[in-house]
Parts: structure tokens; C-alpha cells; sequence
């Protein structure tokens, strides 16, 4: 099976990757393979995750609300009164049904301050059940009420509950100590007219849409060089500032289906929460409590996880008891991971992993 894999990835490096990467599979707390390839990769080596730090990020504000023996039933407006959609549940915040993914103005990621006032001066744009994609501002939705539960950011909470505990090679504000590990980021090769042909490109590029406005409200770290420098790799943003190895995030999702998580906690994550047309990535989505769960491609035997900008995806898939991650630096363009997971996940589905 290690010969079969190998082989694979090696295929998928040679014909879709120019760069590094990492692939990495569990199995009921065990790691079934992990494999790198690239010039100055290993096993060991780190990278942004960009979105797929989303999961972690719900698992602590999912975690806080169940020391407080209350659910993702609890509305907004009890943790934040001024939040503009009040009745909205976290629940239903989590899964981008609260309508708040473009700003009235924008906000610096690095200032909480101003991304909260940002927030509470903007008008839902839809309110449940539709949903839509909140790339960046469901960074500081989720530290504004983690900070208040808890008087901690994400950052701080993930660290001193999850990750130290855990020994995770997955980090949500990065130390200087491990600054020699990250890889840098190489920006996506421009396919001519693709983005043209594309509708969700055709809005993404339109400075008047509300697309465009979602992935640009929370500024700072928007491009590869800027998430290749040490301020990004420390900023912590609960949206997309991860930096893990395949291994750490794998092993992570393994975490997901232990006994550390609580039952209830787990099933918050992995059990959906809507379904249908996402008004920002303008296709077919469903989200649980901060996880992703279609397109089904993706997330194969009832998994959930999260894609991250520029090819990175992980997930686990709990009936099985796997969990999988792929991470890089030469990105790619699209809304999801394209051929290089495909390749991968389709040798998953084959059952060559017992």
C-alpha cells in the first residue's frame, strides 16, 4: 500500500506540482503514511493552510461555549448585544448563515478593534436559511465571542487547550522558534481565459460585488508573498492563519474522532447545519459548525474538513475512522482543491488503505 501511495503522490508531484508538498492518512490513531516530496521538503515541514485553519478555529469557540454547558443553539446576541443580526445562533453563525461576509467598510485583520466595529455597523446581507461563504470576517466573528466567553483569543485558547496538549505540528500563531520550517508560498500559474469562463471569477474581479467585497472587507495577508513573512505566520487570524505540516493537521483531525473531544463537541463539527446555494462562492456548499461537508468529491464516506486557498484540504471522515491532509506551497487557482487531491482522494476511495 506505502508502494502504491508512493508511487501516486509521486505521479501527482511530477505532473500537477512544481514546488513541495506533503500527503498524510490516519487511521483510528494511527498513521497509516506519511509522504513528502520537493526540493528542501520533509515530513516536517510547515506551511499556511490559509482556510483549512477554519475547523480548529469553531473547535475552541465550540469547546468554550461546552464548559459553559450551553450548544451552538445559544444566540449571538446573549455573548455580543450588539451584534447585528442578534438572533442568529453560533451555530448558525459557524456555517456562514449570518450574512456578515462583506463589511460596510473595511477593517485590518490585525485589529480586532476595528474589524468588531466594522461588524456591528454593516446590515445582513441575507439571514438563515441561506447561506454564504464568510472567507475573512469569520476570523474576528469567532475571536469576538471566544474573547468574550473566555477573555482569550483563539490563538491563546488553541494553544493552552488543544495544541500543547496534543503535541500538534499545527500551530494558529506561530513561534519564532519554528519560523525555519515554513515553506514559501509560490503564487498560482495564470491559465489564460479561465477566470474569464468562470462566474464566481467574474464577481470575485467585479470591485462592486458583494463577492469581491467578501474576500477583500478584512484587509492585510491577501496574496502568497504576503502570507510568506513572519508577521503572517504570527497573526493568528482564527479565518486562515494556520500553519501546519500534513501530519499535524491530520493528526488533528484524528483528535476530532478520540475520546479528547467530547462527543457532543464533535457532533457540532461534523453534522451539517445548511445546504444549498452559497451567495459568495457561487455554487453548491454545505457547512456543519465551522466544517465544510460538499462538495461530496471532496469529503468521501460522510467526511467533513475544511479546503484552504490554493490547493491545501484535510478532513476526517468518522464511519471509517480516517482522517487525511494535503498541504503545499505552489498554489493553485479555484475556489477548492483541484486535480492534485483528486488524484489522491480517489486512491482513498479505492479501499487500498485497510
Amino acid at each position: 500500500m506505502q508502494v502504491e501511495w508512493a508511487g501516486e503522490f509521486e505521479r501527482c508531484f511530477r505532473e500537477n506540482l512544481a514546488g513541495g508538498a506533503s500527503v498524510s492518512v490516519w487511521k483510528h490513531g494511527l498513521e497509516i503514511l506519511t509522504l513528502s516530496g520537493g526540493e528542501g521538503w520533509s515530513k516536517d515541514t510547515l506551511v499556511p493552510i490559509f482556510s483549512a485553519t477554519k475547523p480548529a478555529s469553531a473547535l475552541c469557540l465550540l469547546l468554550a461555549l461546552h464548559d459553559c454547558c450551553r450548544g451552538p443553539e445559544l444566540e449571538v446576541g446573549d455573548i455580543w448585544p450588539a451584534f447585528p443580526a442578534p438572533h442568529c445562533t453560533v451555530g448558525q453563525l459557524l456555517s456562514h448563515q449570518c450574512g456578515l461576509a462583506a463589511l460596510a467598510e473595511s477593517a485590518p485583520l490585525e485589529d480586532l478593534a476595528a474589524c468588531r466595529d466594522a461588524i456591528e455597523k454593516t446590515s445582513p446581507a441575507w439571514l438563515p436559511p441561506q447561506h454564504g461563504y464568510h472567507p475573512q470576517t469569520f476570523g474576528p466573528l469567532v475571536d469576538i465571542l471566544l474573547l468574550e466567553l473566555t477573555g482569550m483569543r483563539v490563538c491563546e485558547f488553541w494553544e493552552q487547550r488543544i495544541r500543547r496538549p496534543l503535541g500538534l505540528d499545527f500551530y494558529i500563531g506561530l513561534p519564532e522558534s519554528e519560523f525555519h520550517r515554513v515553506a514559501q508560498l509560490q503564487a498560482p500559474r495564470i491559465q489564460p481565459g479561465h477566470m474569464q469562463k468562470d462566474e464566481f471569477y467574474k464577481k470575485y474581479f467585479d470591485t462592486g460585488s458583494s463577492v469581491y467585497r467578501a474576500f477583500h472587507s478584512i484587509v492585510g495577508y491577501g496574496t502568497p508573498r504576503e502570507m510568506s513573512t513572519p508577521a503572517a505566520w504570527r497573526c493568528g487570524s482564527p479565518a486562515k492563519g494556520g500553519v501546519a505540516s500534513a501530519r499535524g493537521l491530520a493528526q488533528f483531525y484524528q483528535c476530532l474522532l478520540a475520546d479528547f473531544i467530547p462527543t457532543e463537541v464533535r457532533d457540532w463539527l461534523a453534522t451539517p447545519q445548511c445546504s444549498g446555494w452559497d451567495n459568495t462562492l457561487q455554487q453548491h456548499t454545505a457547512f456543519t459548525c465551522g466544517a465544510m461537508c460538499e462538495p461530496a468529491y471532496l469529503f468521501p464516506g460522510g467526511g467533513f474538513g475544511h479546503a484552504g486557498a490554493g490547493g491545501s484540504h484535510a478532513f476526517c471522515a468518522p464511519d471509517s475512522g480516517l482522517s487525511f491532509a494535503f498541504v503545499m506551497n505552489r498554489m493553485e487557482l479555484g475556489n477548492l482543491p483541484g486535480a492534485r487531491v483528486e488524484h489522491l482522494l480517489q486512491l482513498l476511495s479505492t479501499g487500498a488503505i485497510a
